[in-house]
Formats: structure tokens, sequence, C-alpha cells
């Protein structure tokens, strides 16, 4: 009988109280909040983990992390948010790794926390939730991070955030629930980390680190789908050439919650099976459905492995044996 198949989540989110009581954005966001998950690195988190039959959780600070305070307080909570990851990691080193939360308002302090978190604690790379402040991470003053990325050998995952408050007002703001304007989460999450990704490419980063890494979750925030006739406008209307084979080279995507069979086979097409990690971006999805989304595709049970773990044990450094160095 062949052995159980071994699944690696990439994009699986936590929080500290310390950091999130400090947010004061739309509180329309906690109704769909799991807080209970949120709150836990133990327990409950396995035991949703299990009955999924998931093995390892990659685990990041849920947006809107540190990116919209002032430096002393960003760097102080990623501080004390990577600290806490640690611990949990730790305490169960063959179930959880981590995904360090970067204080990006100070970006060289931002650098230095990716190299304290990946070699003193083992962590795989980290996560950047949105823009830090109304500046997007292709401003130069970034720079250092993704320089401090690639001497580290680690990926960059770039994690949606609310859009900034005057685009949210002026695109989002005539639709609301609750007083919640809901489409900038429904389509903003998805074109503001698009425009990220697409604005790194342009902006000439990937030239001058040619071996930058970067995630995007939600099978690729739609570029994938977009690819040619974004390499073909910017050609023509940007002179910029290269945006296809640039994406395809730098760039990983992962099936975090978006299961969505036609999209994953977009994903396969454009990009490749070793582009394609799995993940639910647990609590807010469902273990079992991403879970059943991967086993249902109409892939071979090679490509499902490369997808459930292969290519983000390639990717991550991850062992069967332990999920952190």
């Amino acid at each position: 009988m062949p052995g159980k198949q071994r699944i690696v989540a990439i994009e699986e989110h936590f929080w500290i109280p310390a950091l999130r009581d400090r947010y004061t954005g739309p509180r329309g966001v906690a109704a769909h909040t799991p807080a209970k998950q949120l709150d836990d690195l133990g327990q409950i988190r396995l035991a949703d983990m299990d009955a999924a039959g998931i093995d390892v959780q990659v685990i990041s600070h849920m947006q809107p992390g540190t990116q919209l305070f002032d430096a002393e307080t960003a760097v102080t909570m990623a501080r004390k948010a990577n600290d806490t990851l640690y611990e949990a990691t730790r305490a169960h080193p063959t179930r959880f790794a981590g995904l360090a939360e970067l204080p990006t308002p100070d970006p060289k302090a931002a650098a230095d926390e990716l190299e304290r978190t990946v070699t003193r604690h083992g962590f795989k790379g980290a996560l950047i939730n949105g823009m830090t402040g109304s500046s997007f991470h292709d401003d130069k003053r970034f720079w250092c991070i993704f320089e401090r990325a690639v001497a580290l050998d680690v990926p960059l995952y770039f994690h949606p955030g609310l859009p900034h408050p005057a685009v949210v007002e002026a695109y989002f703001g005539d639709y609301r629930h609750n007083d919640f304007p809901y489409l900038s989460v429904a389509w903003g999450f998805t074109a503001e980390t698009a425009l990220q990704a697409i604005r790194l490419i342009v902006s000439g980063v990937f030239d001058a680190y040619p071996k930058l890494k970067i995630i995007l979750g939600h099978l690729g925030e739609t570029i994938p789908f977009t690819l040619w006739r974004c390499d073909w406008l910017l050609k023509r209307v940007g002179g910029k050439s290269g945006f296809a084979d640039a994406f395809r080279e730098h760039f990983y995507v992962t099936t975090s919650g978006d299961f969505q069979q036609s999209a994953l086979a977009c994903c396969i097409a454009e990009l490749g099976i070793d582009r394609v990690l799995f993940a639910v971006d647990y609590p807010y999805n469902s273990n079992a459905e991403g879970v059943d989304f991967i086993r249902a595709a109409a892939i071979s049970d090679g490509d499902k492995d490369k997808i459930f773990h292969r290519n983000a044990d390639r990717l991550l450094r991850l062992t069967p044996q332990q999920a952190v160095a």
C-alpha cells in the first residue's frame, strides 16, 4: 500500500494580540475574522491540519502586519510576532515553519529582521502585507530587503493588504455592507497585489537581483491569465520588453484561497507545474476544501505531489522529517 501523501501548506496565518489590537482599519473586517484559529499556534491548528491530512503549515502573520505603522512600532511588533512564531516552530518542529513579519517602514531594519529570523530562527523567508503606508515596494528604498533575500537565498511572499484609503473610497466606497467597503477585499486585494508585482518587474529590480524569488498567492492574483496582454502592452506603450519572461523566471504562485480548476490549469499552462505550490489561506479558507481541490485536479499524481509538497520542499528547503532548519 502506498504511503500517505505529504502535504505542505505555505500561506497559513496567525496573529499576535499586541499587533492586532493596534490596527484601526475598517471594522467590517472583524466580522469575517476567525479569531480563535488566528490566536492559536497549537492544538486547534494541529487538529484542523490533521483532519485534512496537512503535514506542515508555513505560517505568517495576517494582514495588515506592520506595513501600516510608524517605523519604531513596526520594528518592535515585527520582532514580537516573529519570536512568538519561532516558539511555535520550536514546539512543533515537524509541523510548523515560519515566514517572517518584516517592519518595512524601516527598510534597513526589515532586511536585518529577515536575516535574524532566517539565520537564528530557521524561517524560510518572509511575507509582506500590501503596501508600506502609501508606497509600493518597487521604491528603491526597499531594495535593501531584496538584496538581503538574495544573499540569504530565501523567497519573499507578497500578500494582499487593504488598498490605500483614498483608493478604497474612490474605487470601492459606493458599495458597502455594514459600512464596510467589501469590494476592497473582493477585488482590491487582487488588483493592488497584482499591481505590486507588475511594478516590481517594470522597476528593474530583477535586473539588479537576478536570483530574487517572489511568491504570489491566490493563483498569481490574475497575472497568469493576463500575462500575454501585459507583456504585449508594456512593450508597446512603455518600451518594457520581457515582462512575461521575468514573471515566469522569478515568480511562484500558490493555490491559497482560489480553488478554481480553470484558473489552476491556466497557471500550469503559463508557468509550468514547478511554479505552483499548495496553500489554503487558513483559517479564512477550508483546509479540507483546499486539499480536495488539488486531489480533484485533472493532472497526474506526480504533478499533484509537486503542488502538494515537492515544489515547496525545494523552494523553502523543507524535508519530510523536519519543517525547520
